[in-house]
């Protein structure tokens, strides 16, 4: 499933008085169709961005896919905003509840998120590692393997050694398509 950019407004990150982050829990495979009829409600909203590789007819294509498959995260102030009417909205299932009210995401949690993401919502995890560390692809032709992480350079290239029928391989990706190894 390809998610269009959709770019995150400056403001989203800064909270108002009694303004919180949520969490929309969406209906399935509709994040990118929720996000914008809350967008045109004037909620601010954020879906944090992957990338993956998607198999379909013997093709590999990278696409930008929900960080958190069914989920995206709204702003709202409880007692100004009518929140039931995120309920309702077209891709939506409902928001996290909690004793009938909205229950906020922890702080600072979002806002992580968003300081980590590019313009269009991609989380990039690339400053937790370092050359010499353990890498899992996440995109490209080899998604799923493990390698390590030979260097880095200012363009968003990486050289990743990796490991495959015990010998090391080269090769050079997005910085993007890889994430520490678990």
């Amino acid at each position: 499933m390809a998610v269009g950019p959709r770019p995150v407004p400056p403001s989203a990150s800064v909270l108002h008085e009694a303004e919180r982050w949520y969490a929309v829990y969406a209906q399935p495979h509709r994040e990118s169709i929720a996000q914008p009829h809350l967008r045109e409600q004037n909620f601010r909203t954020f879906l944090p961005l992957q990338s993956r590789t998607v198999h379909h007819a013997r093709k590999r294509q990278t696409v930008l896919a929900p960080l958190f498959p069914r989920y995206l995260f709204v702003v709202l102030d409880l007692n100004r905003d009518r929140w039931r009417a995120v309920n309702s909205t077209r891709g939506v299932a409902s928001l996290i509840m909690r004793e009938g009210l909205p229950a906020p995401v922890r702080s600072a949690v979002v806002e992580s998120l968003l300081a980590s993401s590019t313009s269009e919502g991609e989380i990039l995890f690339f400053s937790e590692i370092a050359p010499g560390s353990r890498v899992r692809l996440v995109a490209g032709p080899f998604a799923g393997q493990l390698g390590i992480l030979r260097d880095l350079d200012s363009s968003g290239r990486v050289r990743v050694l990796i490991e495959m029928m015990g010998a090391h391989i080269p090769t050079e990706l997005h910085r993007r398509c890889v994430v520490p190894a678990a």
